[in-house]
């Protein structure tokens, strides 16, 4: 049955509007963000079909190939995938994330674990800040396993001397869920902060993001 075949009072936007969202199951919401099903299915039963192989917390991990490859449609999963980015933004908002002042090490974690929780390959950025320690831009600095060998002070303190930034926080993740510094972690910080020494500019924390939890270099004494 076709969701407009279906008696109006029980199609899941019209319950919305009388009840409310929290009345509505899982494969309800999930219809009116996609609007309507296909040829096959009404987008209720097709909700329900994806759900039951990928919950929530699942789907949010889906790549956009594999969303278009449960819903039939690449509409479809962009809605999907942009529902899902909403929802990080919308907590890292909550989580004071964006705040432009960084204060402690928790901030910096706030601001990225939702962006980095589940990424499968490590990522290095660089937070540029002024002399109160509010952020005057961000600069993703490279992408796979951290190594002196690929990393380059250029790639870093090019853009903080374009900012005419007072210092420099490092960030990055760890897809194995675990923050605990690796010896490249180590050496690429010692390399990064003994270059901006050089420059006048500080390295003032690099911060080790996991699955659920952080790791400050500087709280921990390694710089």
């Amino acid at each position: 049955m076709k969701i407009k075949e279906m008696p109006w009072f029980n199609r899941p936007g019209a319950r919305l509007k009388r009840k409310g969202a929290f009345s509505l199951s899982d494969a309800e919401l999930l219809a009116i963000v996609l609007g309507r099903g296909d040829k096959n299915e009404n987008a209720v039963d097709l909700s329900n079909r994806v759900i039951a192989s990928h919950n929530f917390d699942k789907m949010a991990d889906l790549s956009l190939p594999e969303l278009e490859k449960e819903f039939r449609n690449n509409v479809k999963a962009m809605k999907i995938q942009s529902m899902f980015e909403i929802f990080r933004r919308t907590n890292k908002l909550r989580k004071k994330g964006f705040r432009s002042q960084i204060t402690t090490a928790q901030d910096v974690y706030n601001y990225y674990i939702d962006e980095l929780r589940n990424r499968t390959k490590e990522y290095l950025y660089a937070l540029f800040l002024d002399t109160k320690n509010n952020i005057m831009r961000e600069e993703l600095i490279s992408v796979g396993t951290l190594n002196t060998s690929l990393i380059h002070p250029r790639e870093v303190f090019h853009p903080a001397v374009q900012t005419s930034c007072n210092s420099v926080i490092l960030v990055h993740n760890h897809p194995s869920g675990d923050s605990e510094p690796s010896e490249n972690d180590k050496e690429v910080t010692k390399l990064l902060v003994e270059a901006g020494e050089s420059l006048g500019i500080k390295v003032i924390d690099h911060i080790i993001i996991g699955k659920d939890n952080f790791l400050s270099l500087k709280e921990s004494g390694m710089i």
